[in-house]
């Protein structure tokens, strides 16, 4: 491979999504530029299922793209992200999961935003669930984003002080990367079943810290696989209470006040969200009322560790 061509190099780490990662590969092979400008790096942190044979057989069977496929053993998302980042050839680093679709137009957007835009220190785009086989009626704007929903604005914009990119969808200048020593791994992501989230705002937060510029724009599509029949109130407290979870780290991280300020952030959006579960009731969408509440107290539960 000629390293000097490459312009951006895509890292998807997975964990037993062998189901559906022959569709994200799928999608990163049919991109709309030259194969000769990216590489698609797969980490593979500690599956059970064939996910490796899934990898291997599509390399074997599309040689002329640039796949890579290597293990991670530490088990967790930011210790497999940054595997695939240290061994990444191109100034741009792109972060999707194993379970997301990339539009065909997605890497090539990609690189001429970053092209026009010399001050970007990074960029995240829009992810729109894929329900399968359809949206619940329970599932509302504020639950959704707990599957991966992300739509921040219908313009190019710069993010706010304290809204970021998430991680199905975000890039970053690899030597920005660098800069932050990449993902905290004391905030793995997914971790088995436990979750302890976060990594993606604490890594886009220390890049804000340092005075870079972080962009979204909403044409940088990625479609996100959303199984329906596991949303079961079990996986919805895992992911929110990973949330929280992280949270409690970060914060701690920082001092005690400021994680007894983010205490008090919680509960205030506890309150909150009895508002709006209030708000679909006078709406004729009672479906939709206990869920909200649900995400915040599970949120609360994770933030206290439980």
């Amino acid at each position: 491979m000629n390293h000097s061509k490459l312009e951006i190099s895509v890292v998807i780490c997975t964990y037993n999504r062998a189901l559906y990662l022959p569709a994200a590969l799928d999608s990163l092979y049919n991109q709309q530029i030259n194969k000769d400008c990216y590489e698609v790096i797969v980490v593979n942190n500690n599956s059970s299922d064939n996910t490796e044979s899934v990898c291997t057989h599509f390399i074997a069977t599309h040689t002329d793209a640039h796949f890579i496929y290597l293990n991670e053993p530490n088990q967790g998302a930011s210790f497999a992200r940054n595997t695939g980042a240290g061994i990444a050839q191109s100034p741009l680093l792109c972060f999707m999961d194993d379970d997301a679709i990339a539009h065909p137009n997605y890497l090539s957007l990609i690189i001429d935003f970053f092209k026009s835009h010399a001050d970007a220190g990074g960029l995240g785009g829009r992810i729109i669930p894929k329900y399968i086989p359809a949206e619940p009626v329970w599932m509302s704007h504020f639950v959704s984003s707990l599957v991966g929903n992300f739509d921040y604005s219908k313009e190019i914009c710069v993010f706010s002080p304290n809204k970021y990119p998430l991680e199905s969808n975000m890039i970053i200048k690899r030597d920005d990367f660098n800069l932050v020593n990449g993902f905290n791994t004391a905030l793995p992501g997914v971790k088995g079943t436990l979750r302890i989230g976060g990594e993606g705002k604490e890594f886009f937060l220390k890049l804000k810290a340092l005075g870079k510029t972080i962009y979204y724009h909403p044409y940088i599509i990625v479609d996100h696989v959303v199984e329906v029949q596991k949303l079961t109130p079990e996986y919805m407290y895992r992911v929110a209470s990973g949330i929280g979870r992280g949270e409690k780290v970060r914060t701690q991280s920082i001092s005690q006040i400021t994680y007894f300020i983010k205490i008090a952030e919680y509960l205030f959006k506890f309150a909150a969200s009895i508002i709006l579960a209030l708000g679909y009731l006078f709406q004729g969408s009672p479906a939709k009322m206990k869920p909200v509440i649900q995400f915040r107290i599970d949120a609360l539960k994770g933030l206290l560790g439980h």
